[in-house]
């Protein structure tokens, strides 16, 4: 392996060369730490970095692979957290500017469950104000860029992962979502991501709809994160029991006989651009020809709900502004404080309206899907917009026309995974997201994987910095 292309390396290839005493992780962290200082000054995708704490991480892998006693698959594999996944004695400030940010006091499950893996942690990524915008615009961190196009957006809210992702920050990256801030980095930037079903991965701060999860370059890099962070947590109330990680369709996934639905449709938002149509309809068939049956899932969520979902989370955020200091509300980003000023006269009884919409949106969601063993869909109705765009339709008082695929999956607590689907004709990327039954994690991983090996696509390539 060579030392510039380590940080570009697979999770299991840089453990495999650990093991055979090739490379180890000294050498694979200083070429992340290179590669961070070649694409940092353009790309923007960290918030916090701690080269001494992650030498010493390193370090200690390096020492234990020596030694023969490797903590396991992720040992000495440089890996990023979001910001909002709490790690202690580093910065948390959800993205938007403060006059003192708050630092944690403590880890939070995924970093523990990392940490005790021997992950190295290579840093803290960035995200937009309260992550509620799905790109990389920040009150506090200013724009994240795409490693493949700095015009381009990353996508949000997870998008310094996403971006540390594609720059090659090492193989493993951990975001969040709550309407499809994992899944729009991926299909903005080619990546590979799942949002696991709810309660699948532990947080410290558990709330409706809310996932973290991994993104990557390949699913088989999601599912080594996805073996570690998975791992239940009584810190999280929803935490849900460990995942048969011996299923058969962990190891051998065959479409045949596969029930596959296809939604082009979301029935609501924009609606979707014809060349991500045509990638998403070439995705199913590539199922169809290996066996699957495929047929066309119809819409089963409108634009009253979006609405209802739009409104529910700007009273949220309203009460997040509300609560600062008035000092500190001036610092949120312009653009957020208009979304969320749409939550400020919403009654108890309209709120309420909202929550049982939600409740819809979940009902609908499980009752459309419950006869497919798999989902295919767009992830978002259009491909990457310029960067410096808060949102794909900068229509801050408009619901957001973007989630109508993502955002149910989110609410009714199903797995739902990103691979690169291809390329728009002026060479955007394109992903297609492929959902399941709730706790079919494993079998969307597993799609996801073969999907990639069946359709060959080459990975986008990233920028040349300067």
């Amino acid at each position: 392996m060579s030392h510039t292309t380590l940080a570009d390396h697979s999770a299991e290839a840089l453990t495999s060369g650990y093991a055979s005493g090739d490379v180890d992780p000294l050498e694979v962290f200083t070429a992340v730490v290179e590669r961070m200082d070649e694409c940092e000054p353009v790309i923007n995708a960290l918030h916090h970095r701690d080269d001494d704490r992650s030498h010493a991480a390193a370090n200690a892998s390096a020492v234990r692979w020596r030694e023969g006693r490797a903590l396991g698959p992720l040992d000495g594999v440089p890996v990023t957290i979001k910001e909002n996944v709490a790690r202690r004695g580093v910065p948390m400030p959800s993205g938007h500017a403060w006059s003192q940010v708050p630092v944690s006091t403590h880890d939070a499950p995924i970093t523990q469950r990392l940490e005790e893996a021997g992950a190295v942690i290579v840093g803290s990524t960035t995200m937009p104000d309260w992550g509620m915008l799905s790109s990389g615009v920040s009150s506090l961190h200013g724009i994240t860029r795409s490693p493949l196009d700095p015009n381009l957006t990353t996508g949000g809210s997870s998008a310094g992962a996403g971006a540390a992702a594609a720059a090659g920050y090492g193989p493993i990256h951990i975001g969040s979502d709550i309407g499809g801030s994992i899944r729009l980095p991926c299909t903005w930037m080619g990546l590979a991501g799942l949002k696991p079903s709810f309660g699948r991965v532990p947080l410290d701060a558990p709330y409706m709809g809310r996932c973290a999860g991994p993104l990557a370059r390949t699913m088989a890099d999601v599912k080594a994160a996805m073996d570690i962070i998975s791992a239940p947590d009584d810190r999280d109330y929803s935490s849900l029991p460990p995942s048969d990680g011996q299923s058969p369709e962990r190891t051998v996934f065959d479409p045949k006989g596969l029930r596959v639905g296809l939604q082009l449709d979301a029935g609501c938002g924009e609606s979707v651009n014809p060349e991500i149509a045509s990638a998403i309809a070439e995705a199913a068939d590539r199922f169809a020809q290996a066996g699957a049956i495929v047929d066309t899932l119809a819409p089963f969520i409108d634009d009253e709900l979006l609405r209802d979902m739009d409104l529910f989370w700007r009273v949220r955020s309203w009460g997040d502004l509300r609560a600062l200091p008035v000092a500190e509300q001036a610092l949120i980003l312009p653009y957020i404080q208009q979304w969320a000023q749409g939550g400020a006269d919403v009654t108890g009884l309209r709120l309420m309206e909202c929550y049982h919409s939600v409740q819809e949106i979940r009902r609908r969601s499980v009752a459309a899907t419950a006869g497919y063993d798999l989902v295919i869909s767009p992830v978002s109705p259009d491909a990457a917009f310029p960067a410096e765009q808060p949102m794909p339709y900068p229509k801050v008082h408009e619901p957001m026309g973007h989630i109508g695929f993502t955002m149910p999956y989110n609410m009714s607590e199903q797995p739902a995974g990103t691979v690169l689907a291809g390329y728009t004709k002026d060479g955007r990327t394109i992903g297609t997201q492929i959902s399941g039954r709730r706790f079919a994690d494993e079998l969307v991983m597993a799609a996801g994987s073969w999907f990639e090996q069946a359709a060959g696509i080459a990975a986008p390539v990233r920028a040349t910095m300067s």
